[in-house]
């Protein structure tokens, strides 16, 4: 396999995860992502929406019917800012969903140049509605940067991630040839002795009450 694009690359990071939709609204900004998702029409869905939060409430709904990590892809500024009711929506409620946005040109980021969708930090929302958000940098750390998304989006206590990838860096070569397959970090250890004693507890109880917290959430 010859070295992929970070479009290419991003594109195929989502199949090889599980993922055969992608729900989004394009723009601009996107033009050389949705390119590389035409390319793999066979592999990969694309549902259009109307408005970017209908594209994020698709996304959560899709990993709560399933029970398997979810994607949507929005224009930065408004457009993103349009999604954030659903991706607070799917915070509060566990949801599994990698909120993929796209980015003005790298050297304008924080410029306050007035770059068509440019918001101020828009990263710092972000990472207010999800529990780990990261901006592209450079097309040579996509690989890096794609496994600590997945990685965080499949491990630990369920929430949406995110992650921006500015409109220059789509079509630059990543250096990478590959497949990106990421597996959940394994979760803690059961302390059986615990689970014993609990049993125990419930057994000689006369009134027995169980409080399950949100961590109990997908346990089975």
């Amino acid at each position: 396999m010859v070295a992929q694009t970070v479009a290419e690359l991003t594109v195929r990071s989502l199949i090889s995860n599980g993922l055969d939709t992608l729900y989004c609204l394009p723009g601009f900004q996107l033009d050389p992502f949705m390119d590389a998702c035409y390319d793999n029409r066979d592999k990969l869905r694309i549902l259009h929406t109307r408005h970017e939060q209908g594209a994020a409430y698709m996304a959560m709904g899709a990993q709560v019917a399933t029970g398997r990590p979810q994607a949507y892809c929005v224009v930065p500024g408004a457009g993103f800012l349009n999604s954030t009711g659903a991706l607070s929506t799917a915070h509060s409620i566990h949801s599994r969903v990698l909120a993929l946005i796209g980015q003005i040109p790298t050297d304008t980021i924080g410029k306050g140049f007035g770059v068509l969708h440019e918001i101020p930090d828009e990263l710092g929302i972000l990472a207010r509605l999800t529990k780990k958000a990261s901006t592209l940098g450079r097309a040579e750390d996509t690989d890096e940067i794609l496994r600590d998304t997945w990685r965080a989006l499949k491990s630990g206590p369920p929430r949406p991630v995110g992650l921006e990838i500015p409109v220059d860096l789509w079509k630059s070569d990543t250096g990478f040839a590959g497949e990106l397959i990421v597996t959940a970090d394994p979760g803690p250890a059961v302390d059986q002795d615990a689970v014993a004693e609990a049993a125990r507890l419930m057994q000689s109880a006369r009134s027995p009450l169980i409080v399950v917290g949100s961590g109990a959430l997908d346990v089975s």
